[in-house]
């Protein structure tokens, strides 16, 4: 975006783009936000069990410490946000100070959550991520269909997978492989 300096225009360097707050009240902001019980792990956790699903939260002998553990099914459930573990959708925005930092802290949480689903594969654990995105539906239409997804998965042994808005895919084992859809969640109108 342009900047009236004196009497003419220039264009403004990326590098000048400010924050709308000052350093401390970001940095209030940014210690708030938690890695567990976040809202769509509570919509989800809440939703399994009262349809009967019983779980261990966060377990820690297990790599990544995933958010629901499903031992009577060897199963694991990450709930991943959008923004921390560089989901491709549109609740994803690169930050635009600071950008070679945020890029490389994201790549870095999407390597170590590729180590640690490796890890688990080969302990014998089926994993499924279900994204952010999933979990935002306005329409209770759509959490019906995302937890009518998490129980077919859990209850007919299907592979490592994840959810997002668009619906049930195979996860990936790297950034480079393509996914295809298989069941498709209404989108969030």
């Amino acid at each position: 975006m342009p900047v009236l300096h004196a009497t003419f225009w220039h264009p403004r360097p990326e590098s000048a783009v400010t924050d709308i707050v000052d350093k401390a009240t970001r940095s209030r902001m940014m210690s708030g936000i938690r890695g567990k019980n976040t809202k769509p792990e509570l919509v989800l956790r809440k939703a399994l069990h009262a349809a009967g699903f019983r779980y261990r939260l966060h377990v820690k002998d297990l790599p990544g410490k995933p958010d629901l553990v499903f031992p009577k099914y060897k199963a694991v459930i990450f709930v991943h946000g959008c923004f921390w573990h560089g989901h491709d959708c549109r609740y994803f925005k690169v930050p635009q100070t600071r950008t070679e930092f945020w890029l490389q802290k994201i790549g870095q949480n999407k390597l170590r959550d590729e180590s640690q689903h490796a890890e688990l594969v080969k302990q014998g654990w089926r994993i499924l991520v279900v994204w952010e995105c999933a979990t935002r539906s306005n329409r209770s239409i759509g959490l019906f269909m995302l937890i009518d997804y998490v129980t077919d998965w859990l209850l007919k042994g299907l592979s490592t997978s994840q959810i997002d808005e668009s619906g049930l895919k195979p996860l990936p084992c790297s950034a480079t492989e393509s996914v295809t859809t298989s069941k498709a969640l209404p989108p969030n109108t």
